[in-house]
């Protein structure tokens, strides 16, 4: 029986399990953000701390996911969250609208293993993101290991080039939106403002600095312990996480593999839900609309011309296309969306359709199929979930709440 397996086994008898070093350090890191912090939900509290531990750790990992804290108001603890960063992540480099090279250089340079503090980050994407297109360079390449910058310096009278690295740990806090090459290489964590009934401990660096420093110490050392079996470690991913998410994901639960008890299963729950939460948030507008159009289709609709599919999408609540930079959606509009997906409209011919757009809409006319869909739809979106039955979603909130008392507890 493995120390995990005896763990469980020992709680199942009614004795408490006997905690590792690991455990208690996560709880304590857990306990310590939760003091100053209200965050959205337990999964991104425990995301935060286990993505703290993972900077500690660099040279174990392929790729290293960036953290974003964002929110659409000021005042929603982003930055206390930065703040809180900084106290326990090795050689914290604090960064406000700073030039690329600056990054470049002292991510270059370091000779420890740098974690970059960006705070404010929707200055670098706004409305001049132009001049800011190395830093975005930056932020995309940096999460691999091995990744470098290429760079034409002049010496003398003669132009050089060099290489400097750029694979380094980033913490970003901003408001509204980043770029979908940040966010898919993120993990995100929608802060929000603290309600009336929510508390908090006020924060002071002075008295609290030094409990934050001691426990990036205790990082440090359980870090240094626990390196070589993290190197080139696979965990075991909960099921949908693939691809780039799985890259996002891949350090944070190995760190909870290795530290393993009840902080396993709580990081799997944790992982689904806010991958769950970032594809709701990161969705292009092609995709949105491929989405929507699957629900018009509906399971038995065939065919539509083109000027229904506008108007049914136009219809739908809380649609885009009512409004598209001041313009609702039209036929020519809908047809350059859809070219991008290799979707063209054709003449159709259409009778005796059941629909009370029958006779507005009977005859020839330009539209789709459903079979110029179905690719793009197997391509770009996740398979429809169909409805539970009543016995169904019964069974399902039954067994959710034994799983819930099995991970957390009564």
């Amino acid at each position: 029986m493995n120390r995990h397996e005896n763990g469980y086994a020992r709680a199942k008898q009614g004795e408490p399990p006997e905690l590792t070093k690991g455990e208690i350090l996560l709880s304590d890191i857990y306990d310590f953000l939760g003091r100053f912090i209200s965050y959205p939900s337990e999964h991104a509290r425990l995301a935060h701390a286990l993505w703290i531990i993972h900077t500690h750790l660099m040279e174990c990992w392929e790729s290293t996911p960036r953290i974003a804290f964002l929110s659409p108001e000021a005042g929603s603890g982003k930055t206390r969250c930065l703040e809180l960063t900084e106290l326990m992540v090795p050689n914290p480099i604090p960064a406000v609208n700073v030039s690329a090279a600056y990054l470049f250089r002292k991510v270059g340079g370091a000779e420890e293993a740098p974690t970059i503090i960006y705070d404010e980050i929707d200055t670098v994407f706004g409305p001049r993101a132009g001049d800011h297109e190395d830093v975005r360079g930056f932020l995309n390449a940096g999460h691999r290991r091995g990744a470098v910058a290429g760079r034409c310096v002049v010496k003398g009278k003669n132009i050089e080039t060099e290489e400097l690295p750029c694979y380094a740990a980033v913490a970003l806090a901003g408001l509204g939106k980043l770029p979908d090459t940040v966010l898919t290489r993120s993990v995100i964590i929608r802060m929000r403002r603290r309600s009336p009934s929510e508390r908090v401990d006020p924060y002071r660096r002075r008295s609290h600095g030094p409990q934050g420093e001691a426990l990036r110490e205790r990082i440090e050392q359980w870090a240094n312990t626990h390196s070589g079996a993290l190197d080139g470690y696979l965990p075991e991913m909960p099921g949908g996480i693939v691809d780039r998410d799985a890259d996002v994901w891949e350090p944070l639960l190995s760190v909870a593999e290795i530290i393993g008890g009840e902080w396993l299963p709580r990081a799997h729950v944790a992982a689904v839900a806010l991958v769950a939460a970032s594809k709701r948030d990161r969705g292009s507008l092609g995709e949105k609309l491929l989405s929507d159009i699957r629900n018009i289709y509906g399971d038995i609709l065939y065919r539509i011309s083109s000027s229904a599919l506008v108007e049914s999408l136009i219809e739908l609540p809380e649609s885009p296309w009512g409004d598209l930079k001041g313009k609702p959606l039209n036929a020519n509009g809908l047809s350059r969306l859809l070219k991008e997906y290799e979707i063209s409209s054709k003449e159709i011919r259409f009778r005796n359709i059941p629909s009370d757009r029958a006779e507005k809409y009977d005859g020839t006319h330009k539209g789709y199929e459903r079979g110029d869909f179905v690719d793009a739809w197997e391509r770009y979106l996740p398979p429809p979930v169909p409805p539970l039955s009543h016995d169904e979603a019964a069974t399902a909130a039954t067994n959710a709440t034994e799983g819930a008392e099995t991970l957390f507890g009564e």
